[in-house]
């Protein structure tokens, strides 16, 4: 156990019928004009756009929109956003959708008082100040709507990078799980699936953080469990919540204090991947790296794996545990490599570059360029 500070400024606001408070939420604290940011248009199928733009109306609160962030958010969009929200001189952003969406409302927010958003990313330059964020959640992966992280995708340089400030914490966050019911069977396995990389990514940092580990441990037994009823009935409204609150709770602080920090090497690879592949998710990518990645780097904590195999997967050691999670992935109609994901062999020693361009990654256990491509075909 190391010293540590948990904070954690964000208002959750969970359950049924609360997209129709979000009006009052952002009227209570003094917003009269704000950017409204999504994707491609799915919450106008599903009823969410016309619960938000009512209780918008209703509390006098009027407007902008800025439409069509997609998957592995990029540049060209925030840049679109901030230029949109310095011009109507909006007082806040709310986003409407996923993690993507979310991460694009951040670094709007940030932005707008930036002198060039990306020099964060690149490290040249500081985030200072940020413009409110509220959030109305859509898609459970990222646990974006109650963190201070944000990854943007910057198409033109090929780079994937992520940045965190405090600032970038949501004011407040409206979880109404059942909207969620028309999602994708793909889309929510690769929700669990980013959402159980980030409790591992601290996890395996462990060893005698007792509290956090069962939390953590707690944790991926709930995804798992709903994910099971989910695949038998994807409108199980129990299901739903409880796998929407443990996806939040995934990477909200709760699940790392105490863990060092995490490891994130998987998270690094991944990014990589889909920087280079875009029609690659995140968490689809997360679920084929993890297994090769344990495999790659057990026996630096062999402990603690194990400790993952018996409690998770209720085997023996890691080694079983690694088949029994490529299973439950199998189970779910997820991809166990990367050749089902698409990625070509020939792509594996550019990946592993890209990987390492700012130095060796990982904590648990430091890996150079050449680790990372063996894991890469481990995972192959």
């Amino acid at each position: 156990m190391i010293n540590y500070n948990f904070y954690n400024p964000t208002r959750l606001v969970f359950g049924e019928n609360t997209i129709e408070k979000i009006g009052e939420l952002i009227a209570q604290r003094g917003y009269h004009k704000i950017l409204m940011i999504s994707g491609g248009g799915s919450i106008k199928k599903n009823g969410v756009y016309d619960k938000v733009i009512e209780s918008l109306a209703k509390h006098q609160i009027e407007w902008v929109e800025c439409w069509g962030v997609q998957a592995n958010p990029c540049l060209t969009k925030v840049r679109e956003a901030i230029a949109i929200a310095k011009e109507s001189k909006v007082e806040a952003v709310l986003a409407v959708g996923g993690g993507s969406v979310i991460d694009t409302s951040k670094i709007t927010a940030a932005g707008v008082f930036a002198e060039d958003i990306w020099k964060v990313f690149e490290r040249e330059e500081k985030i200072v100040n940020a413009l409110p964020i509220f959030t109305v959640l859509t898609l459970s992966a990222t646990a974006s709507e109650m963190n201070c992280s944000a990854v943007i995708t910057n198409e033109a340089e090929g780079k994937k990078y992520g940045t965190g400030h405090p600032l970038l914490y949501p004011t407040v966050s409206v979880i109404e799980p059942s909207v969620q019911n028309s999602l994708p069977w793909e889309q929510t396995v690769n929700g669990a699936l980013d959402a159980m990389a980030h409790i591992m990514e601290f996890y395996f940092m462990g060893t005698i953080e007792e509290t956090v580990l069962g939390i953590d441990e707690a944790l991926l037994k709930s995804i798992i469990k709903a994910m099971s009823r989910l695949k038998l009935k994807q409108d199980d409204s129990i299901a739903r919540a409880n796998l929407a609150w443990a996806i939040t709770m995934g990477l909200n602080g709760m699940s790392g204090a105490g863990l060092k920090g995490g490891d994130w090497a998987c998270h690094d690879m991944s990014h990589s991947i889909s920087s280079m592949y875009h029609s690659i998710a995140h968490g689809a990518a997360l679920g084929v790296l993890f297994p090769a990645w344990m495999e790659y780097v057990c026996e630096t904590n062999q402990h603690q794996f194990d400790r993952f195999a018996k409690g998770i997967f209720d085997c023996i050691d890691i080694e079983e545990g690694v088949i029994k999670f490529r299973n439950l992935i199998r189970n779910w109609q997820g991809c166990t490599t990367l050749r089902q994901l698409g990625v070509k062999e020939e792509d594996i020693p550019a990946i592993a570059k890209m990987t390492t361009a700012r130095g060796r990654i990982g904590r648990l256990q430091i890996l150079a360029e050449k680790d990372v491509e063996k894991i890469l075909r481990l995972a192959y």
